[in-house]
């Protein structure tokens, strides 16, 4: 089935809803699995690891990692196939990583596990695709909406995945996790059957009459507005990382809370991420992205205060709710700055560049979540939020004035 050549330039409003919706539940399938992964991921190599717990991260790392390969793939194979056929083998991924990681366990073979991950990371490279996808997909004036409706899919994930992962971690009494991994398979063979009905619109090649031509890369990359929209996007997205994937380490290994109120704190977490995503459209088409952004690192600096004070229960869940809830308006108004940044033939590389540059970020901000913990402790996991928030606020400060000015 062809993708209609229509690019960004008269896109029927109708279409647009139609292929967000599809997307949106499709996001909602695909993103219960990280959840799982980050919930139970961490604490299932903690079990397999010797005396040397430092590693317990590092399939999370590796799950990162394969974000960032899926990132370059999934514009390789969207490219030569389409974007429709890249996010169903994209999705497939998933069953695959899953089975891998589930024999794995079985096994209790550390680095086939970590491998898994690296498969279910490439996969999940190919899900963040999808917000750009809805963008590219969408008029002007449905963008901002589009990218919310797609990350509001979450609140099924936040539901789902850490439910999931309460109810089938202890399926298989000789491999504890495992029955976790192994949902993946349903998961991303469900998603890739809603990827079947997508009638994406191809984008412009900058050939087209009256198309603007591409600009090069370094060009764009330099710019104001990209550069503080992928720094924002970068910094929200690996602080919450750092402190998620520590987190339940934390509380499960440092405080000697229960499995279960570790992954309830997760959903609650992941709640947040996804529950404003309801509005944030509609914030960011009222008041800017800018000051929308500039709210989540507030929120990130309030996610810190709380998680200094105490490590009662109720400091680490009402930190994770603050977290994904400046992740949200962080990560959502980031991601539009950088939207707006290009023209319609340049998207997928400069899609491509931001999230190889992100993901990789990430990647070395889970794996240094459990170096810094199993040396320093909790307290040490929130010092990063300070420095990188306040650069931040001082960047969108310059970007506004300058719009302003101008």
């Amino acid at each position: 089935m062809a993708e209609a050549a229509d690019g960004h330039t008269g896109i029927n409003l109708a279409a647009a809803k139609r292929n967000v919706a599809l997307l949106t539940v499709a996001q909602a399938i695909l993103g219960s699995a990280p959840p799982i992964a980050f919930a139970v991921g961490g604490l299932a190599a903690y079990q397999m690891l010797g005396d040397d717990k430092g590693l317990a991260t590092a399939p999370l790392t590796a799950f990162n990692v394969g974000v960032s390969a899926g990132a370059v793939l999934v514009a390789i194979v969207s490219r030569l196939l389409g974007r429709r056929l890249g996010f169903i083998i994209g999705a497939s991924m998933m069953s695959i990583g899953g089975l891998i990681a589930t024999i794995a366990l079985f096994q209790g073979n550390f680095w086939l596990f970590v491998g898994a991950m690296v498969a279910t990371g490439i996969s999940g490279g190919f899900t963040q695709k999808i917000r750009f996808a809805a963008a590219d997909a969408s008029p002007s004036t449905y963008k901002a909406t589009a990218i919310s409706w797609i990350l509001a899919g979450g609140i099924v994930s936040a539901v789902l995945g850490p439910q999931i992962a309460r109810y089938t971690g202890e399926l298989f009494p000789a491999a504890p996790f495992a029955g976790a991994f192994l949902s993946f398979v349903p998961i991303g063979l469900v998603a890739a059957g809603v990827m079947i009905f997508l009638r994406l619109p191809a984008l412009e090649t900058g050939h087209a009459e009256g198309a603007l031509p591409p600009r090069p890369l370094a060009e764009i990359v330099m710019t104001q507005r990209f550069a503080t929209g992928m720094f924002c996007g970068i910094s929200t997205y690996a602080l919450m990382t750092f402190m998620m994937t520590g987190a339940p380490l934390a509380m499960v290994i440092g405080c000697g809370f229960s499995t279960d109120e570790s992954t309830l704190g997760i959903q609650f977490h992941v709640l947040g991420m996804f529950g404003p995503s309801f509005f944030t459209g509609q914030l960011i088409n009222r008041f800017g992205a800018e000051k929308v952004v500039a709210t989540g690192l507030l929120i990130l600096m309030a996610c810190a205060v709380v998680a200094h004070t105490g490590i009662e229960l109720w400091n680490f869940w009402g930190a994770l709710i603050l977290l994904g809830v400046g992740w949200n308006f962080g990560f959502i108004g980031s991601t539009a700055i950088v939207a707006s940044s290009y023209r319609p033939s340049e998207a997928d590389k400069v899609q491509g560049f931001n999230d190889i540059i992100l993901f990789s970020t990430v990647a070395l901000a889970s794996f240094a979540s459990g170096l810094v913990f199993n040396a320093y402790g909790w307290d040490a996991m929130i010092l990063p939020v300070w420095p990188l928030a306040i650069l931040g606020l001082i960047l969108l400060f310059l970007l506004a004035r300058r719009a302003n000015a101008a």
